[in-house]
């Protein structure tokens, strides 16, 4: 399938290169319909690379690339049913997402996040599956999972922890506060930071420069580089899941969902 148009993305493959578009308002929320149009991504993505050697993935929204997991629905389908019940579907979520998220990262393309504005919990954690980050100028980096009485559960910790130093990691996890471009490109987060809306053509030039590589070299140099940690992934699932149990967190998702703020997961 070398294009589908869903309710919440959709992909083409040209020229050698997939472009995954996020384009589910206010500002990409990953709940269930986004997940199940993800997983039919990944089901397509063995297919696609046949005749790739690119992926990226972007936004169509001005808001920013994604404000991480939908808590509002994450909430309601907690209300009213018995806790271990609830987490259990809590587990099979993140099962779910953590596959997709392990299918991208494993991917023999090289992959490329061109992100904007808000990148944020979940959202952070898919571009941190990419081999590559270009953010705008404005792009900014959040786990605020902590105010919720959560840590990351979409595989977020343990890959920043592949990518970057444990001081940066401790800083995002701990403290919740968010880097902008440039001190994500000065921890070495980020590849490249451009001018606000020009992520997606930098993408583009970047696909078109790998075009030029012999696929198969590219591929085995990603792999040696970038292991994927799963024995720390199915931690963070077990970690997050026991978390959840806790009155902490329904407090934390009922303050959010009842926020009249705008935005309500901006620091």
């Amino acid at each position: 399938m070398n294009q589908f148009k869903g309710q919440a993305l959709s992909w083409e493959l040209k020229n050698g290169v997939i472009e995954l578009a996020l384009n589910r308002e206010p500002c990409n929320e990953i709940g269930s319909s986004t997940l199940a149009e993800l997983e039919k991504f990944a089901s397509a993505l063995k297919e696609l690379e046949n005749n790739a050697h690119a992926l990226i993935l972007y936004s169509t929204l001005k808001s920013g690339f994604c404000a991480g997991a939908d808590l509002r629905e994450l909430y309601r389908g907690a209300q009213g049913m018995e806790k271990q019940s609830a987490a259990r579907g809590v587990r099979e979520f993140l099962e779910r997402i953590h596959r997709v998220m392990n299918a991208i990262d494993g991917s023999p393309l090289t992959t490329i996040a061109a992100v904007n504005g808000v990148t944020f919990g979940g959202g952070f954690e898919l571009a941190l599956v990419c081999d590559l980050i270009i953010a705008d100028k404005m792009a900014r980096f959040c786990f605020p999972e902590l105010r919720l009485g959560l840590i990351p559960g979409f595989g977020g910790v343990p890959r920043l922890k592949r990518d970057l130093g444990n001081a940066v990691v401790r800083d995002l996890l701990l403290t919740g506060r968010s880097f902008n471009a440039t001190k994500a490109q000065q921890v070495g987060l980020v590849s490249q930071v451009v001018g606000e809306g020009e992520s997606l053509k930098a993408a583009r030039g970047a696909a078109a420069q790998l075009g030029k590589f012999d696929r198969r070299t590219a591929a085995a140099a990603k792999k040696f580089i970038k292991p994927i940690p799963y024995e720390e992934l199915r931690q963070e699932i077990d970690i997050f899941c026991e978390l959840f149990a806790q009155p902490a967190v329904e407090a934390g998702l009922k303050k959010f969902v009842e926020s009249k703020d705008a935005q309500p997961y901006l620091p």
